[in-house]
């Protein structure tokens, strides 16, 4: 797929999420396979004001990976000042939000409030496309409408191609909708009728799976599926993805190894939060890996509880070694005529009894050793990922 000169490996796109798309979430899933991953969204007065929160948060991806910047406002001159600070650190596309449904945004009139506003909008872009080099293309992510009575994506679209937009995404939500029911496929479909075929048109909503992606490009003929909350905890969905989309076989669903395999994404995950996120949300970003990596796993539920009260990263570190030590150790199935232990610690506790009902033996609690630095566990989970 072609976005203007940016040409865009086959596979799926990592959707711009606010407190989600951080770089360490982004790496992992350009380490899995995501075509392109986009910063998450960021206000453009913040930006061109200097937030420390909001530059610090567009941050090039690793090893000279490309990647895009999603920006968000309603005035023209702050907006293409943004476009040029994104620019300047490497952006390969600049993407401006036309979607977002939180009240914070569509309270200041922008985000998926722009979709009410077709004539500012394309305005909008003008004005980006007219900041950035004629090499960089601005894209737009937006919505089916507003509400049920202002289903307006396919005319809103042309508007915004008009104006310049390289590429359209399209949530098949409205405003209204937010994150709730299902996303509508059929508004997906009138805008990629109501483009050139020249200019792709990304689908967006409900992706979690294969079926879901096969379904969304079927009925909709968009050229690409953009996956956002899916991806949360699943990057290996992205692997899946590009592999089907240069004609590999299916990989299937993830073998037992494979699942157990989490401990060795999560440990890179982690290593790049203690690397890259301030030190002030490290804790939070790396209960969030916890709670991602072990969703669905036996015990997992335990291990979130605990990680909620446990109050130093290195400590954090150890409680996921030990998660995950103690799945692999069940998974490797000991002699299954051993007696069970019940280990007091929560999360042994909820490994003991996985393996009670699919007639594992013994498996000892690990506890969180907590005796080293932030730094050297930093380095420890480094080279462990590496």
């Amino acid at each position: 797929m072609r976005i203007g000169s940016v040409e865009i490996n086959p596979g799926a796109l990592l959707a711009p999420m606010e407190a989600v798309t951080d770089l360490p979430f982004r790496t992992v899933c350009e380490e899995l396979g995501a075509a392109l991953t986009f910063t998450e969204f960021l206000s453009a007065e913040a930006l061109t004001r200097g937030a420390v929160k909001a530059v610090g948060r567009m941050w090039p991806s690793l090893g000279g990976r490309r990647f895009a910047v999603q920006i968000f406002g309603r005035e023209t001159g702050a907006l293409a000042r943004a476009a040029a600070m994104a620019v300047d650190v490497g952006a390969a596309i600049v993407d401006i939000n036309m979607g977002c449904p939180a009240k914070k945004v569509t309270a200041g009139a922008c985000g998926s409030a722009l979709m009410r506003e077709p004539e500012l909008a394309a305005e909008l872009v003008a004005a980006v496309r007219a900041a950035v080099p004629a090499e960089v293309p601005v894209t737009v992510k937006h919505r089916a409408g507003w509400d049920e009575s202002s289903l307006n994506a396919a005319e809103f679209a042309r508007r915004l191609v008009d104006a310049g937009a390289a590429m359209i995404t399209v949530h098949g939500r409205t405003r209204a909708q937010g994150f709730s029911g299902a996303a509508r496929l059929p508004p997906i479909a009138e805008v990629r009728a109501a483009l050139p075929r020249e200019i792709p048109v990304v689908g967006n909503g409900d992706v979690k799976d294969v079926e879901a992606h096969e379904r969304m490009r079927r009925e909709t003929g968009c050229d690409a599926v953009m996956i956002g909350r899916g991806a949360m905890g699943n990057p290996w969905l992205f692997r899946t993805l590009a592999a089907l989309a240069r004609g590999a076989p299916d990989p299937g669903p993830p073998t037992l190894a494979e699942r157990l395999a989490r401990r060795r994404v999560w440990r890179r995950h982690a290593g790049l939060v203690l690397e890259h996120s301030p030190e002030k949300m490290r804790l939070h970003e790396l209960r969030k890996t916890l709670a991602w990596y072990s969703r669905g796993l036996y015990g997992g539920s335990a291990l979130r509880q605990r990680a909620s009260s446990t109050g130093a990263p290195a400590a954090l570190i150890d409680l996921g070694e030990a998660f995950f030590a103690g799945l692999e150790t069940a998974g490797a199935g000991p002699d299954a005529g051993a007696p069970l232990t019940t280990p007091a610690d929560p999360v042994a506790k909820a490994v003991a009894r996985h393996g009670r009902r699919i007639g594992l033996g013994p498996m000892e609690a690990q506890e969180p050793r907590i005796e080293q630095s932030i730094e050297e566990r930093a380095d420890t989970c480094l080279r462990a990922a590496s």
